[in-house]
C-alpha cells in the first residue's frame, strides 16, 4: 500500500477564532470554507479545521479535547523560529514553550491553537526543505 496521509482535521470550537490563527498566524489562504469548516490547500494533503459537534456527529465518536500528538510546521533556518512563533501567538496562539536547541540540533518551540492543538515550530538542519515545501527525512 502506499504511504500516504490525504487529509488531516482538526476539531475546533470556533469557526472564527481558528480562521484568525492559521491565516494571520500562518499566512495560509483557505481553498474552501463554510460556516463549520475550512480547508487548506498544503504540500500534498488537504488540512481541514472543523467544528468538533459536527465532526463528531459525521464520524459517531467524540471529538472532544487534544490527543497526544503534535503537528509540525519546520522552516528554513534557526532565526525563523521566533518570528513564526511571534505571529501565531499574535493571531490567538498560546505559547506551550519557548524555542530551544535539541539534543540533535536545530531549534524548536511549541504553540497551541486556540483549540489546543499543539504545534511545533522547528528547524532542523538534517530535514532539507524543497522550494514548493516538501520536507525528507535524512538520517
Amino acid at each position: 500500500m502506499q504511504q500516504q496521509m490525504s487529509v488531516v482535521t482538526l476539531g475546533i470550537d470556533d469557526v472564527l477564532r481558528s480562521r484568525r490563527f492559521y491565516v494571520e498566524g500562518f499566512g495560509w489562504t483557505p481553498v474552501f470554507e463554510t460556516d463549520e469548516i475550512l480547508f487548506y490547500q498544503m504540500n500534498g494533503f488537504i488540512l481541514g479545521t472543523w467544528l468538533r459537534s459536527a465532526m463528531a456527529e459525521d464520524s459517531s465518536r467524540s471529538a472532544d479535547g487534544s490527543s497526544g500528538f503534535a503537528l509540525a510546521h519546520n522552516v528554513t533556518s534557526g532565526d525563523q523560529v521566533a518570528p513564526v512563533m511571534d505571529r501565531l501567538i499574535a493571531a490567538g496562539g498560546t505559547l506551550m514553550r519557548e524555542a530551544k536547541a535539541p539534543p540533535h540540533g536545530g531549534l524548536n518551540g511549541y504553540v497551541a491553537d486556540p483549540d489546543d492543538h499543539a504545534w511545533e515550530i522547528a528547524f532542523n538542519p538534517a530535514w532539507p526543505i524543497s522550494p514548493e515545501g516538501f520536507v525528507t527525512f535524512m538520517a
